[in-house]
This record gives structure tokens, sequence and C-alpha cells, in this order.
């Protein structure tokens, strides 16, 4: 059995997320974090050697996330990370939901709740009937690889049936890093919400490029006085560790929330789907702005690494 266990951590807080996965460690040794808020833990041994079933171990871990931390958390629980996934999400807020019956789970489902399916994938299996995750299971594997080719198709029908081959990996590396900034007061300033953007994409850029991964994504979170938030996610052109990519990306998505006086108490950034930067493919270009920005920017870190953070910093960022 394994638990999908989200934490429900402010990003500011997200520091304590190597906390909470050491806790879980208490209970087994095969725990996956997954970032920003998240851990999955496969349980099957504790089970047994504790005596106690999910449910009874999910309550436990609540308990010492709240008396330990002041964290509550949602939990969930199936045979695999897919089906926990799930029903952690769909669990209501400090309780633990246990998958026991996967095809009365799946049944009704739209399909667009099944892990891994985006809204263009659901779009296309609706316009052929196929809304439903239960009507992809009964769907003949010939026909979902015909829709959305061969790989996929496969991938598509067997997870309709609750089959998920990924495993809980402890240790694994992380597949984001968030940074964020919050204003002293609320702030109405846009010229100040950029600057924090620059900065936020320094600080990534700068950690990304430290441990010589790029990024295949951002979200931007912007939250306002009334503890509202909103988040928006873009894919890069090519995955990055490039501080000036990365700034524009955050620049675009912010202009497109076409803020009017709205009063941002914080702005946060995560870069999302990270991979070794020696994997990555670089588009080359014949301007010679890029590859001299490229080149102050690798300087510029060994500047940092040298005589510290703030060595370096966007004149911008310094007045």
């Amino acid at each position: 059995m394994i638990l999908y266990v989200r934490f429900r951590l402010e990003p500011m807080f997200e520091a304590l997320l190597p906390q909470l996965v050491g806790m879980l460690g208490q209970f087994t040794p095969v725990v996956e974090a997954a970032q920003p808020d998240a851990a999955l833990a496969d349980v099957r041994g504790a089970v047994r050697y504790f005596g106690r079933g999910p449910a009874e171990l999910a309550a436990v871990i609540r308990v010492r996330a709240l008396a330990l931390y002041g964290v509550d958390c949602v939990i969930g629980a199936g045979p695999n990370p897919m089906l926990a996934r799930m029903a952690a999400r769909d669990a209501a807020p400090g309780t633990t939901l246990v998958v026991e019956d996967t095809e009365a789970f799946l049944r009704d489902k739209p399909v667009a709740a099944l892990y891994g399916v985006g809204p263009a994938t659901a779009r296309t299996l609706c316009s052929y009937g196929l809304d439903s995750i239960g009507r992809v299971a009964a769907a003949p594997l010939s026909v979902l690889q015909r829709i959305v080719g061969a790989r996929a198709g496969r991938e598509l029908w067997e997870r309709a049936r609750g089959i998920d081959r990924t495993a809980v990996v402890p240790n694994a590396a992380s597949r984001s890093v968030a940074a964020e900034r919050a204003f002293d007061r609320d702030e109405l300033d846009r010229d100040r919400h950029r600057r924090a953007l620059l900065s936020l994409a320094g600080e990534l850029g700068a950690r990304m490029r430290g441990e010589e991964q790029v990024c295949r994504s951002l979200t931007l979170t912007v939250r306002y006085a009334d503890r509202t938030a909103t988040l928006r996610t873009r894919t890069l052109r090519e995955p990055t560790a490039h501080t000036a990519a990365l700034a524009d990306t955050a620049y675009a998505m912010h202009e497109a929330l076409g803020l009017q006086r709205a009063r941002v108490r914080s702005i946060g950034l995560r870069a999302e789907g990270l991979m070794p930067a020696e994997k990555a493919a670089h588009q080359l270009s014949l301007d010679p702005a890029d590859d001299k920005a490229r080149r102050i920017e690798a300087v510029a870190d060994q500047a940092r690494a040298r005589f510290g953070p703030g060595a370096i910093v966007p004149g911008s960022l310094a007045a």
C-alpha cells in the first residue's frame, strides 16, 4: 500500500519538507519527496510490522505532523502511486481516503481526472465519446492507440485500469525548486512586482546552474491581500537555467494576469521539470548579445560562489 501525503504548506515554509519526509521515515525507509509539498511512502512493510492498516498509520502521521510541526495534511492511500495521488486529490482537508476497490473508484470519474491526462488529450478522448475513465478502460487497446498513439495509448489503457508501473524511489532527486518574495506591505506597484520576479529568476537560475540542472517550465504564484492566489504555468521554449530566459517568461506570465490595482502580498516562482543540463538541447543563436549574456552569467556565478550571493546583482535590484 502506498500513501501520498500532501502537506498544507505555505510557500515560505517549504523548507520544512525535508523534516516532514524525515518524520515519514520513522514509519518506512521507502519515502520519496514530491516537491513542493508532498511525499510518497511505501508502507507495505510498516502495515505488517506495526499491525495497523493504512488508515490507522495515516492517522498517526497526521497527528505527528500537527504536533511536531504545526502542519496539517491530506493523505491518499492506494495500491500504487497513481491511485494514492488521485485519492489524496479527492480527500477532504485533514482526512484520509483509502482506495480499496480500484474499478469502483475510477469508473465514473471524468477522463480528465486520470493522472497524466492533460486538457488536450481529454478533449480528444471526449470527442470520441470516451469521457469517463470507465469507458476508456472498456475501450480496446488498439482503438486508444489509434487515437493518441501507440505508447501513449498503452499507458492510458493501463492507467484507466488502475495499473501504474512506477515505484517509490527513496532519496529521488528534486524535480522542482521554488522561491518566494513577500512584500513588507501589500504592494500595488507593478515595477516592484517586476523587481521581485527578476530577483526570483536570478535565484532559481543560480541554484539550477550550481546543480547543473535546467527546468522545462515555470509556475508563477501571486498571493493577494485577501489571501486568495493566482497560479499560472508556462512551458519554456527549451529547457534552461538562463536567468534572462526565466525572467522573460515570468514577466510574460505576470503581464498576462492583467492586474489592475491589485494588492499583492507575495510573489512566488517555481522551476519545474528539472533535468540534467547535459541532457538538454540548446538552440544555437546567431545573436552575439545572447552569447555574451551567457558568458557574463558564468563569470557572475563564479564571483558569487567565491564572494557570496550578493557580490553581483542586476543594477535594477541594487538601486
